[in-house]
């Protein structure tokens, strides 16, 4: 799970509350990776974080929070790592950058466990889908916020679009493979390549 940054501009408290709500994922997250998601109750991770249930609930309303939380501040750094971007470089091929290098910070074994765990629950899977949308519209936010020009802000809702497809079908491509497993970032750069092939 990523380690969210801390905003320039955060106080002590704020602090605080930041590093708070990652170690709950953080432990968290290794719990269900252990004991499986059904099987880790908040009152486990309440305690195994230090915390009361009554605290918890101040950070994560249910498991799925903490799930979606990771997804989200993963998210947040891959948007930022855009929004780096030369507007020099063309959209799809920074989108691709910034996407394989994000997924290839993973081992095999970690996004295995990952996306054991995101099948194991019907409500994940939903709220799955539900944050694709949401990275769908940041992607094109950011583009946009890249390469300004009107004119171009078709093209770029269709290269969001593209990108998070190529993931969803990369990511399905890999927990498919048989044999030696290759690793996501194989897949997502492949999925790239096709996509470029058929514009």
């Amino acid at each position: 799970m990523t380690v969210v940054g801390a905003p320039k501009s955060e106080g002590l408290r704020e602090r605080k509350q930041r590093e708070t709500r990652q170690r709950i994922a953080e432990v968290a997250l290794r719990m269900f990776l252990a004991d499986g998601y059904e099987g880790t109750t908040l009152d486990a991770i309440a305690d195994a974080a230090g915390i009361s249930r009554r605290t918890f609930f101040s950070y994560f309303k249910s498991k799925d929070d903490i799930i979606l939380f990771g997804l989200e501040a993963d998210s947040a750094e891959l948007i930022a790592d855009l929004l780096k971007t030369s507007p020099d470089v063309a959209p799809l091929d920074a989108v691709r950058d910034v996407m394989v290098k994000r997924i290839a910070r993973y081992t095999t074994e970690e996004m295995t466990a990952i996306d054991n765990l995101m099948l194991s629950s019907e409500s994940l899977l939903a709220r799955k889908q539900a944050f694709y949308v949401r990275q769908e519209q940041a992607l094109f936010l950011a583009l946009r916020e890249v390469w300004r020009q009107p004119e171009r802000q078709t093209t770029l809702r269709m290269i969001a679009m593209a990108s998070v497809g190529a993931l969803r079908l990369a990511l399905q491509a890999w927990r498919e493979q048989t044999g030696a497993r290759k690793p996501a970032a194989k897949f997502l750069q492949d999925a790239f390549e096709s996509l470029r092939a058929g514009l």
